[in-house]
């Protein structure tokens, strides 16, 4: 297939308009002129990483697998099926789709990811030869994979409170740069409401659930594993604007990654603490998220169960555990294996978590797409080792997980990689709001403590529901 020319430009935005508006309100500017425009946000200005927000909006290409159907959409409209996934792995094709573009960027121009969009869990069935047997819930379905090639980035530079346009223009269009930045004039920012319609209902008992996390501590015991994560699904009917509980959950739960992603027939918005995967530069980390506190809201009392969570034998063997895991999976593509930080206690709205920093310098044959798969999902969605606990959530947890425990984010041409666990998340979908968490289960946990954990974990979800109606 001939490669597809793309001139990448961008055009800065006088610093009259910049300064007096925000991603948020230039999202609900743009997202009634251009459908499926997406959204992603990042809570962590203290430095020059992690300071930047997007807007993409106008998709020109897409590379998409549902039902194991591999499906590409190019510039023009072209659809082309892809190979089957026992023909060509979906790892390779997803490369090849990106390979495709010969991308001529302008000089100056602000450094962006190329492809935005996301992995759900269901995933790994196309990147291991591993098969679920758990019915895919039609009510909550989605496309497996979805990476999407935009036209239009609005790039919100917040460390050098900046705001950049970047067009990519393929080869014979017309450049409307000129005229999109004429709309970010008009600073008219329709408002609808959001009302939750009943109470949630979720797939489990709390008894259930308790029954659940009992036969993964089996498990635990006879050594089939030595972790295993397993959850619980929440739903909630609702009616109006579901972006107004993306704007509850920033607030209430700030986060490294913010994302609010308009796919028309289904929405994914979050706020997750936790990377799936950031590859920069030839270098390859993960920081492992586990080991749980529930915060007081005191100050001196959150110092004290810092310090007690730090000396917690089993969440610190579980976070050893996951630390373990995250350095096996690094050397499936990588060298110089380290953890960088180890268990560091991290404040976050509603909990305190361990968190450790681990990287590898990627090997020089390596490939993106590849290592991603290869470190996917999460051992801290999965548990250790990483096979069996799959087969087990499988086996136990009574239905499909779809979007929950994937990744969702931003994949570069140039080899980089950024990703959030898709956690701390919802999916809207029928005018329904899904949402999901779990607790990490080793021989010595107590059943009790696990479902305090899932609820803690859900709490800055169910209260961002809830503020959303003020909005």
């Amino acid at each position: 297939m001939e490669s597809i020319h793309i001139t990448s430009s961008a055009k800065k935005v006088p610093a009259n308009v910049a300064d007096i508006i925000t991603p948020v309100s230039i999202y609900l500017k743009l997202r009634d002129l251009y459908p499926n425009t997406i959204l992603l946000e990042s809570s962590d200005y203290h430095g020059n990483n992690n300071s930047q927000s997007f807007i993409c909006f106008q998709p020109l290409a897409e590379f998409k697998v549902t039902k194991g159907v591999v499906e590409t959409t190019l510039p023009g409209g072209q659809i082309i099926k892809g190979e089957k996934p026992e023909v060509k792995n979906v790892p390779a094709q997803l490369d090849s789709f990106m390979n495709l573009f010969s991308v001529e960027k302008a000089e100056k121009a602000p450094k962006i990811s190329d492809l935005y969009g996301y992995s759900s869990y269901d995933a790994v069935q196309h990147f291991e030869s591993i098969k679920f047997n758990n019915e895919v819930k039609e009510e909550y379905e989605i496309p497996e994979i979805r990476y999407n090639y935009y036209k239009y980035i609005l790039v919100f530079n917040h460390f050098s409170n900046q705001l950049s346009l970047v067009e990519n223009l393929p080869t014979g269009e017309e450049s409307e740069i000129d005229d999109i930045l004429e709309l970010l004039h008009n600073r008219t920012v329709p408002n609808f409401t959001f009302k939750p319609d009943s109470e949630e209902v979720s797939n489990n008992t709390d008894e259930e659930y308790l029954e659940m996390v009992k036969k993964g501590k089996e498990h635990c015991f006879r050594g089939d594993v030595f972790q295993i994560v397993l959850s619980r699904q929440f739903k909630r009917k609702y009616t109006g604007d579901e972006f107004n509980v993306y704007r509850a959950l920033r607030n209430v739960n700030p986060s490294p990654y913010l994302y609010f992603f308009d796919y028309g027939s289904y929405k994914i918005l979050g706020s997750s603490p936790e990377a799936q995967l950031v590859i920069e530069d030839g270098e390859a980390t993960i920081n492992p998220i586990a080991g749980t506190f529930k915060r007081t809201g005191d100050d001196i009392k959150d110092r004290e169960l810092a310090e007690k969570l730090s000396n917690d034998p089993k969440e610190n063997a579980e976070h050893v555990m996951l630390v373990d895991l995250a350095r096996n999976d690094l050397s499936r593509n990588c060298e110089e294996v380290k953890v960088k930080t180890y268990k560091e206690v991290q404040y976050y709205s509603h909990v305190l978590h361990l968190v450790s920093d681990v990287r590898g310098q990627l090997q020089k044959d390596s490939n993106t797409c590849r290592v991603m798969a290869d470190t996917f999902p999460a051992g801290t969605l999965s548990g250790a080792p990483k096979y069996m606990a799959m087969e087990l959530i499988d086996k136990y947890e009574n239905q499909n997980r779809g979007y929950y425990g994937g990744c969702i984010g931003m994949l570069g041409f140039d080899g980089s990689f950024n990703q959030a666990i898709m956690i701390r998340s919802f999916l809207c979908k029928n005018n329904t709001l899904y949402y999901q968490a779990g607790a990490g289960v080793v021989s010595e946990s107590v059943p009790e403590s696990e479902l305090a954990e899932v609820n803690n974990k859900l709490g800055a979800l169910k209260k961002a529901v809830e503020l959303a109606t003020e909005f």
